[in-house]
């Protein structure tokens, strides 16, 4: 599947689009027939799938880890990509691609501190990647001001204006208020990726509130993981009953 695919996923009929967050292949599979239309990985469910500690997967497991979720179906992938793993945008672009993504987050945290990246020097890297990829990708832009504790509005506009103009297609205020969303879209002026919470609004709300995309972050494998805990737990106790 292309870029153009996804992208024009993004512009409907069918809006908010819905992106389930496989963390390997067979639960890509299990998605993709269920009829959704595309899927986007993400890194913390990756990263438990592979043992690891959100943001601290190595790059190489994580673009392999895409790569067989990709190769499972025949839909569009995007990739969580966290802040690009100190790659150069060419490296970086090239990496995905090889995967079979079509689509990609990057967030603007800068790994080193976890505090916010200069939103000039992120704009720098968002349009040196696009330059790489021209049309190959869909640049799905992370702004992590809400997340970091920076609750300004025109703050995160201007991060989101600025990564427009760098070439993003979509942007992504994660742990944005939901009632401010359609206000952030409409300032910045693009598709906007909203996360289902926990006891937070679901998918259709949050369509409704102004979210053109939604994801779910690692929330889906971690309630595969407590659904196979109880399973787990079950087959424990009827061992013991029976022992």
């Amino acid at each position: 599947m292309t870029a153009a695919a996804l992208r024009a996923l993004h512009h409907g009929p069918e809006l908010p689009l819905v992106l389930p967050g496989p963390w390997d292949a067979a639960s890509a599979k299990v998605f993709a027939d269920a009829g959704f239309p595309a899927l986007a990985t993400p890194s913390a469910g990756v990263a438990a799938s592979l043992g690891y500690r959100d943001g601290q997967t190595p790059a190489a497991e994580m673009f392999a880890a895409v790569a067989r979720i990709a190769r499972a179906v025949d839909i569009p992938v995007t990739a969580d990509v966290e802040a690009g793993y100190g790659l150069s945008a060419e490296e970086l672009v090239g990496r995905l691609l090889d995967a079979g993504a079509v689509g990609c987050n990057l967030e603007d945290t800068d790994p080193a501190t976890g505090a916010l990246r200069d939103p000039r020097e992120q704009a720098d890297w968002l349009a040196r990647v696009r330059a790489a990829a021209g049309d190959a990708l869909v640049v799905n832009a992370r702004i992590d001001t809400y997340l970091r504790g920076v609750h300004d509005e025109d703050e995160t506009i201007r991060r989101g204006r600025g990564y427009a103009e760098a070439g993003a297609d979509c942007v992504y205020p994660i742990a944005a208020p939901p009632d401010r969303l359609a206000a952030l879209a409409t300032a910045i002026g693009l598709p906007l990726n909203a996360v289902v919470l926990p006891q937070g609004p679901g998918p259709r709300e949050l369509g409704a509130l102004g979210a053109t995309r939604i994801t779910f972050g690692p929330g889906l494998q971690q309630q595969a993981a407590t659904a196979l805990a109880r399973v787990a737990g079950q087959l424990r106790e009827d061992l013991t009953a029976g022992a």
